[in-house]
């Protein structure tokens, strides 16, 4: 690498420069604020870990997206995280030993060997809540709530939250006793929505009529709350828990429209996101203009069970830079206000008062303190609105700048 070309940083990884940093920081602060005022406690988790501890309950994908390294002490691989959620489920089985519903929330950085999507970031900052020891749907409907408010309060508007369920697709399977490569492919062109594929794959793979039938009509229930009643008509022969899964996904539904008349949601019962990885509801919200979900979550129960305790879990996260980018909130800068460089008594206390009422002062280094007029590039590049001079009688005031 040149002299000239040290500057460049890897692709999909980039800085964070002001005034959208502070857009950042403040939605950050904002939205743990949230979480915290619905019971959800903060944790930190490293950075860098086991690999075998980092991907557990994970998916293919996110061992792909996980950069790995040989520790140097140990000799074991180890990776740099690039999702939160197993680092938290082992937290709450490892660490905190609580009987009851344990409510845990995060905000910190991943990252990723390769992108995630067109103009997506390999270093995305993941928001989010995860709530464990709660097997009812009542857990599902606040962490969906949770997940609007989110939204709402990052300024993110319109908000359509499409609801799925991954036990629907998984029971069918586990009664059509396929090889697993023929499941494989059958998940692969569900989830591309390649109907003609399917339709050719269940006819030949599929010998059971009234399944093959279930499975091709699966594919395609996607939509508004009709959507729930055809499954009901679809799913009548089907096994109990396919039934259930249906049952459980109105339940949500309709608590979730009642404390919020207001938001938009979709049904896409063939939604197998997170495959590998949920274990029954999933849901995702999606806003105009935006073509990947904003955020996304579900239920993936039992993920604590290799740390020695399983419990019921479930959780969302959002990547917070994409929050700020589509974020339609003002965030007011402070009013930046220009000292003199003095060491006068008077001077420091006047800063220091200005700086506790939550105004920022800066110091105009060298400058001679009884200047009147300072640099007006100076202003401009620090965004100074009001200065401090000597008034007529000597004491020390705040003048608005020409």
């Amino acid at each position: 690498m040149t002299r000239a070309d040290r500057w460049l940083l890897p692709e999909g990884v980039e800085e964070v420069l002001p005034p959208q940093a502070l857009q950042l920081e403040t939605l950050r602060r904002d939205i743990l604020d949230l979480y915290q005022s619905w019971g959800y406690e903060l944790v930190i988790t490293p950075l860098i870990e086991f690999l075998d501890s980092l991907l557990v309950g994970s998916s293919h994908d996110l061992d792909i997206h996980t950069f790995k390294i040989t520790d140097q002490l140990s000799g074991r691989m180890m990776g740099v995280r690039a999702d939160i959620t197993p680092q938290v489920a082992r937290i709450d089985a490892r660490n905190l030993h609580r009987e009851g519903p344990t409510r845990l929330c995060y905000a910190d950085s991943v990252l990723h060997t390769l992108p995630q999507g067109l103009l997506t970031s390999r270093a995305p900052i993941r928001i989010g809540a995860e709530l464990f020891g709660h097997a009812g749907v009542s857990c599902d409907v606040e962490l969906i709530v949770l997940m609007a408010q989110t939204l709402r309060l990052a300024g993110i508007a319109p908000v359509h939250i499409v609801l799925g369920h991954v036990g629907i697709f998984r029971n069918l399977l586990a009664s059509a006793g396929l090889s697993d490569e023929t499941e494989a492919e059958l998940f692969d062109t569900m989830q591309r929505k390649a109907y003609s594929e399917l339709d050719n794959l269940l006819d030949t793979q599929v010998s059971d009529l009234a399944l093959r039938s279930m499975l091709r009509s699966l594919s395609r229930l996607s939509g508004d709350a009709s959507v729930l009643d055809q499954a009901d008509s679809v799913f009548a022969g089907a096994p109990s828990s396919v039934k259930q899964a249906v049952r459980e996904i109105r339940q949500i539904a309709e608590r979730v429209a009642t404390r919020l008349p207001e938001l938009t949601l979709g049904f896409d019962l063939s939604e197998l996101r997170g495959y590998q990885y949920h274990t029954g509801i999933v849901f995702a919200a999606y806003t105009p203009g935006h073509g990947r979900a904003v955020a996304k979550g579900g239920r993936y129960d039992d993920i604590g069970e290799v740390f020695g305790r399983a419990r019921p879990a479930s959780g969302f996260d959002a990547d917070l830079k994409i929050l700020a980018r589509l974020s339609s909130r003002d965030y007011p800068r402070r009013c930046v206000i220009l000292a003199p460089d003095s060491d006068d008594s008077a001077l420091l206390d006047l800063m220091n008062v200005l700086r506790s009422q939550a105004h920022t002062v800066v110091v105009n280094l060298g400058a001679d303190p009884v200047a009147r007029a300072p640099d007006a590039a100076l202003v401009k590049e620090l965004g100074c609105s009001r200065q401090i001079v000597r008034d007529d009688n000597n004491n020390w005031c705040v003048i608005e700048l020409a």
